[in-house]
């Protein structure tokens, strides 16, 4: 589009068909901006012909949620052109149920019969169908993450802080799920204002942790998890390394619960969160990376897991601030994608973005029939 082989306007609209094909059955969106969009759009084309050079000129973007435009102002000063809100859990609902579309709940496109994940679920489900290339989210506990991991996609948590949240507790932080590393890297040069990364000496120092020490994830995704390092290791990306002091984190949940729950004593919570921070400290002082698979199950079916938490390997990074990413690691034997979760040093997004640039072979959006899940 920067060049002028292609306009905004048509992006947008072959954008807005692929949606209304599919999203009678996938249910990812609650609102969709068709003529606010192709208005936009036509802005897009309009400055573009001016000479204005647009980082995302025309590209459609799908925000998290009603109020998600709140947040994307940076894109859309970029050049991007929002193309309608997606999912959320339902109001009332319990922490099991990962999307509530206009249509219905919220599918996984790899297999309509499983969640997405969540709660940037309709997020995920747009990005993972090849809806949008593009989807903004937020992450509490891995609601970037764990739906990335889910759908096969790229899913990054920027660093707690770095960019606003409006989050009371300090656990949310913003984040983008992207139908590539690149991709994802570009929202984030974009939203944070900051240069392309600089040189990234390779092999990066990397230690990999199935369970972070207190986790009891299932042995598919970790075997997924670990092959994807491995991949990692044979391209050059990353070196692992053997820590000192083996990592064993404090499980997270009674800390998390604790600073989410109004009137709740937070003595714990801080003892549990300055444990880990020391604990973090010292094993990312010595490697640069953490390697663990994103969720601890495949996805399940939208009835919910029960009492598992899938957050389980996710939300210690919410209380302890790192950035960090999930990204495709393959497929387990019911189909579904499983995720590899890159966490590094705060602040040091652009590190994570570098290292799983350089993920061998390619990635892709699941394959989307006209709006029939596989």
């Amino acid at each position: 589009m920067r060049s002028r082989r292609l306009r905004a306007v048509d992006v947008v609209a072959a954008a807005l068909d692929r949606i209304e094909r599919a999203d009678p059955v996938l249910c990812a969106f609650v609102e969709v901006w068709g003529e606010q969009a192709l208005r936009r759009a036509g802005e897009v084309d309009a400055r573009v012909g001016d000479g204005e050079r647009l980082p995302l000129a025309g590209v459609p973007v799908a925000v998290k949620g009603r109020h998600g435009l709140r947040a994307a102002g940076p894109l859309l000063a970029a050049g991007c052109v929002a193309v309608g809100a997606t999912s959320v859990p339902g109001p009332g609902t319990a922490w099991q149920t990962w999307g509530l579309g206009a249509r219905g709940r919220t599918v996984n496109p790899w297999r309509a019969d499983r969640t997405p994940g969540g709660s940037s679920a309709g997020a995920a489900a747009a990005v993972a169908a090849g809806l949008v290339p593009l989807a903004t989210g937020s992450d509490g506990a891995g609601s970037v993450r764990i739906p990335a991991a889910w759908c096969g996609v790229a899913g990054l948590k920027v660093t707690n802080g770095r960019l606003p949240a409006g989050d009371r507790t300090g656990l949310a932080a913003p984040g983008v799920l992207a139908g590539s590393v690149p991709d994802a890297a570009l929202w984030w040069r974009v939203v944070s204002g900051e240069p392309a990364s600089g040189p990234v000496r390779f092999p990066v120092t990397a230690v990999w942790s199935a369970d972070l020490g207190f986790a009891d994830p299932d042995p598919e995704p970790v075997a997924l998890a670990r092959a994807a390092v491995e991949r990692l290791v044979d391209a050059g990306a990353v070196r692992l390394v053997r820590p000192r002091v083996p990592l064993r984190l404090a499980d997270p949940a009674p800390a998390w619960l604790a600073l989410r729950t109004p009137g709740a004593d937070p003595a714990g919570a801080r003892r549990i969160r300055a444990a880990n921070d020391r604990r973090l400290a010292r094993l990312l002082g010595g490697a640069r990376l953490l390697l663990t698979p994103t969720a601890p199950t495949a996805p399940h079916g939208h009835d919910g897991p029960g009492d598992r938490y899938s957050t389980a390997l996710t939300w210690a990074f919410n209380l302890s601030g790192h950035p960090a990413l999930s990204i495709p690691a393959g497929l387990g034997g019911d189909g579904c994608p499983a995720g590899l979760q890159l966490v590094a040093p705060h602040g040091r997004e652009g590190l994570l973005l570098a290292v799983a640039e350089r993920t061998p072979g390619h990635f892709h959006a699941c394959a989307y029939d006209a709006g029939a899940c596989n």
